[in-house]
């Protein structure tokens, strides 16, 4: 897949595309309707390229910042999940307060005419864009009509739960990590590299491959999980026991993290390692315990029902 990170970055003798527009955060099941649906247009149009459009950072980072979302995927894994749904290209618009204050003709004009010359726009019937989100599909419509492209809105109620970033945000909130996978089509993940911990895994005979979150970035609801860490380096994948938290049984203060014992595993040299974590159902939530005792029987637990749900 080709990547812009910006719109000079666009080649000038680029042919006629189709292009579909949004923050893409996620590429969700509603995602990848529009994108089949982009797809099949290209295909009745005799267009070769797919262009998906996408903001960084997320437009309400920008313009109200104390309400920005956390961030599903990184543009890395986005451009990797899109072109998975069929996308050839990607756009990244830098989002600044300048780009906000475009009215929908100057971003109709600037990116899908100048840079992308659409043949076709493929959106979601909600699809707002331009300075106080004034641009709608009809005003697409509109504008394709005299610049040469057309528009196609794609409905996004044609089930009992509309698919949406907003929605597997709120799965992951309250720990629903099957639900999110459910919207997402594949379990949700989180990506990084193992630092070295506080070793107390290791001491109470469950070591684990500590992962940082940033506060930027979702992750679930602080408990335990069963899932899967993969290597990125080898693509080894092992199943894990994973816990999301500050681990508040023990004193003092601590970053959230994510802590994935990989399992019957006690031989695993993980540090530097970027890996990816998968989750697939939630086992319990984040509990203080009164003493090592009960901490480690309730491990022992959690381990024999992870294996049990990943076997």
């Amino acid at each position: 897949m080709q990547i812009w990170r910006d719109v000079d970055d666009v080649p000038a003798d680029l042919g006629r595309t189709v292009v579909s527009i949004g923050n893409f955060d996620g590429v969700h099941l509603g995602h990848a309707h529009v994108l089949r649906e982009a797809r099949a247009t290209a295909q009745r149009l005799g267009i070769d390229t797919v262009v998906a459009v996408t903001f960084d950072p997320h437009p309400m980072a920008v313009l109200r910042p104390e309400h920005a979302p956390p961030t599903l995927t990184s543009i890395e894994t986005r451009s990797r999940l899109l072109a998975g749904a069929g996308v050839d290209a990607l756009l990244v618009v830098c989002f600044d307060r300048g780009v906000a204050s475009w009215t929908p003709d100057q971003f109709i004009d600037r990116i899908l005419v100048d840079a992308l010359h659409a043949g076709a726009v493929v959106v979601g019937s909600n699809f707002r864009f331009g300075a106080k989100a004034a641009g709608e599909v009809a005003t697409l419509v509109e504008a394709g009509a005299e610049r040469g492209f057309e528009t196609v809105g794609v409905a996004l109620d044609g089930g009992p739960q509309v698919w949406s970033s907003t929605y597997v945000r709120q799965c992951l909130a309250t720990g629903d990590v099957a639900g999110a996978a459910e919207a997402l089509g594949r379990p949700f993940t989180v990506r990084g590299t193992v630092v070295e911990g506080d070793r107390r895994g290791r001491e109470l005979g469950y070591p684990t491959a500590n992962v940082p979150v940033p506060p930027v970035d979702a992750a679930p609801a602080d408990g335990v999980y069963a899932g899967w860490l993969t290597r990125l380096d080898t693509g080894e994948r092992l199943p894990a026991a994973i816990s999301v938290g500050t681990n508040p049984t023990f004193d003092g203060e601590r970053d959230r993290r994510v802590e994935s014992y990989v399992l019957d595993r006690d031989d695993l040299e993980l540090y530097g390692v970027e890996v990816e974590i998968a989750f697939v159902d939630r086992l319990r939530p984040m509990v203080r315990f009164e003493g090592i005792d009960a901490l480690v029987e309730t491990m022992h637990d959690d381990v024999r029902r992870a294996r049990e749900l990943l076997a």
